[in-house]
């Protein structure tokens, strides 16, 4: 397939084909994602639980994410790239702006945040200076401590309409992509039509336009044996890991993943 672009990515959301996203954290992977047409990968910090063995994403650091960056892009051909900035490595203006520099020139092609509004300003002098951001909002589990666990946001209404203006704002201030984490189907779809720009969703319904899932899940593999409820093993029933992959792909395009036992409600 053609490279990706967010030029590629605007008309999929303009034409209502899903977008399709796995984490990726290596060139081997890197490479059977391409061939199984996946458009983006997210180079997440949740490589820190799922290959460094932490119990959250807390510990990993730029440098890290950026040698991961640099495996991947070396097997990649065709997907764009996204990177996680890490645990306070945007906390100022300063921070994301070094840091997002640093992650670019390591090969991603946009950097993602976590957070809401108090992004907006960092958000719009990295979109000025040529770095395009993704925001993720919901469920970030970068504010684990603070969040009290991982769980659904947005089910008041008070949160639900935050978000909504959160959202709206940050698309005005420069963001160039949404991903939305663990929110009820039904306000993600709000959000999905109420900007321009691509929402990605995991744990967010089948509405949105995109999916993301953590590779090591969507593969079936866990250390702790938690599965979350937005999870679906796609090597069930398939002869190797290219065949999943490939599954991951069709039933996101086909709006057959996620089903309704994958959402949450408000």
């Amino acid at each position: 397939m053609p490279a990706i672009t967010l030029t590629t990515l605007q008309g999929l959301k303009q034409k209502g084909e899903k977008i399709t996203m796995l984490t990726c954290y290596d060139a081997t992977f890197a490479h059977a994602c391409n061939e199984a047409g996946v458009e983006v990968l997210l180079v997440g910090d949740s490589l820190g639980m799922v290959l460094q063995g932490h119990d959250s994403t807390l510990p990993v650091t730029t440098a890290e994410m950026a040698y991961h960056v640099a495996c991947v892009k070396r097997g990649n051909s065709d997907a764009l790239i996204l990177a996680d900035l890490p645990f306070m490595a945007y906390a100022t203006t300063e921070q994301a702006m070094t840091n997002s520099a640093l992650l670019m020139q390591a090969g991603a092609h946009m950097v993602k945040v976590e957070g809401a509004l108090w992004l907006a300003d960092s958000i719009r002098l990295l979109a000025e200076r040529g770095i395009p951001v993704c925001a993720h909002m919901g469920l970030t589990p970068q504010s684990v401590n603070i969040l009290g666990g991982y769980k659904v946001q947005g089910r008041n209404e008070n949160q639900a309409r935050q978000m909504r203006a959160d959202a709206i704002s940050l698309e005005q201030a420069g963001a160039a992509m949404l991903l939305l984490e663990c929110v009820p189907s039904e306000l993600a779809e709000e959000i999905s039509h109420a900007v321009k720009i691509p929402v990605i969703g995991i744990g967010a319904g089948s509405a949105t336009d995109g999916q993301v899932l953590v590779l090591h899940d969507m593969l079936g593999l866990s250390i702790t044996g938690r599965v979350p409820k937005f999870v679906k093993n796609f090597m069930t029933g398939q002869p190797n890991i290219q065949a999943a992959l490939s599954a991951y792909v069709a039933e996101v395009k086909a709006a057959t993943f996620p089903g309704i036992e994958h959402g949450f409600s408000a």
